[in-house]
């Protein structure tokens, strides 16, 4: 199946740490390259991140093996701290990121428009695995 602009695809966490400190590891760059990626295989070997509204981020993202990588880069159209953060990747897709916190733990829904590369499926799949690998290490620090 393909993907369209218009073609949302929706991850979710709940997290067992109260939302201030899913924030702050969400979204630090000493933090982030500790958590953002799919598979053991592959790591985040650089992060910046100018979390503001016209901001930048830029995550360096590369196979273990060296065989590949690329920057996965965007700019911030809103920020609402603690609660909801907006960007547009590079190639003009709409990232749409949801922070509800309920006591001791956090609930992170994840809204993304797919590409038109890969099947929708494995978008998912991926971006739940960097999901669920930010709570592992978000409920371990």
């Amino acid at each position: 199946m393909k993907a369209t602009d218009k073609t949302i695809i929706s991850v979710q966490a709940s997290i067992q740490a109260p939302i201030e400190k899913v924030w702050k590891l969400w979204t630090t760059p000493e933090d982030i390259v500790n958590w953002n990626n799919a598979s053991v295989d592959w790591h985040t070997t650089h992060a910046e991140n100018d979390l503001q509204v016209g901001g930048k981020f830029d995550y360096r993202m590369e196979a273990k093996d060296g065989s590949m990588g690329f920057d996965f880069e965007g700019i911030y159209s809103s920020v609402n701290h603690n609660n909801l953060i907006e960007y547009f990747i590079i190639d003009g897709r709409k990232v749409v990121i949801d922070f509800m916190a309920n006591g001791n733990e956090t609930k992170i829904i994840e809204s993304f428009n797919a590409e038109d590369i890969n099947p929708i499926e494995l978008q998912r799949i991926g971006w739940q695995a960097i999901l669920d690998n930010f709570k592992k290490y978000a409920e371990e620090n």
